[in-house]
């Protein structure tokens, strides 16, 4: 159940009072950490199946319940998603191969508090042109974070990542989004990664949500796969994906999911 602590605006975002950035602090560093620990395991040869093994314990020995198990009937701690795959990918017996690039999205609940973060990773060797992919997504998203302050608007924070990804001749994915968290894993407000300076709702000190931005190399088009999880890009070209949880403070935002050890970049960038 939602904390009575907290109230909805007119849009029906739940506002947080200043003390529950306490606990969505600690989820999200216990999110960020098992990131920073999975990547000395991300190599040519692993399985993503190995990988969320791996996670799965880490959550249980931290304390920790993974928000995915049982999630509409998903069965992993971690989605895992490689190359074309723009979300939603789900772990199991492929090996990784020398440049492949992969998302590992991690949702944890601690104390009934929701940690959710992905980033990205490299097996083996990084090509360039998913490099640069790489570094044009981690850079969206925190030129979205940049614009979550209040008195801006949701539309803001879509614009600032659409025109940064399209300025370097890149695609927004449409099809799925950032959103509202806290005690529940998914609430409103849908955050768009694309959209018009000064429309949607305004941001206010207190709303938790999710920026996740989705960057293809090619077309934005996605298709999802028989097994009703898969994402991947219609015309199979590289995407990538950054997220941050973040809470909307007086004059900007607090960023939950920080990396402890600055390997939210893959190259160590911070």
């Amino acid at each position: 159940m939602e904390t009575n602590t907290a109230h909805l605006t007119k849009d029906g975002i739940r506002i947080y009072e200043s003390g529950d950035f306490a606990g969505m602090a600690k989820a999200g560093a216990l999110a960020a950490q098992i990131l920073d620990d999975i990547a000395a395991h991300v190599m040519p040869g692993q399985t993503t199946g190995e990988l969320d093994r791996l996670i799965t314990q880490w959550v249980e020995d931290a304390g920790a319940v993974s928000a995915t198990i049982g999630y509409k009937g998903y069965q992993h701690a971690s989605c895992i998603s490689v190359n074309h795959v723009v979300c939603h990918g789900i772990p199991g017996d492929k090996k990784l191969k020398d440049g492949d690039i992969l998302n590992i999205d991690v949702t944890v609940i601690l104390d009934g508090w929701f940690g959710d973060t992905s980033r990205m990773y490299v097996a083996g060797n990084l090509p360039r042109k998913a490099e640069r992919l790489i570094q044009v997504t981690h850079d969206a998203l925190m030129k979205g974070i940049e614009a979550a302050k209040p008195g801006n608007t949701f539309g803001d924070i879509g614009y600032a990542i659409q025109l940064y990804a399209e300025s370097h001749r890149m695609s927004v994915v449409r099809d799925f989004c950032g959103h509202g968290l806290g005690r529940v894993f998914h609430a409103p407000p849908n955050v768009l990664h694309y959209g018009r300076p000064g429309t949607g709702a305004r941001l206010e000190e207190g709303m938790f949500f999710t920026i996740e931005p989705m960057i293809n190399l090619g077309r934005p088009e996605t298709k999802v796969l028989g097994d009703d999880w898969t994402a991947v890009t219609r015309d199979k070209s590289l995407s990538a994906q950054f997220e941050h949880s973040i809470g909307i403070t007086t004059d900007g935002c607090e960023i939950f999911t920080l990396s402890p050890s600055g390997k939210f970049h893959p190259t160590y960038g911070g």
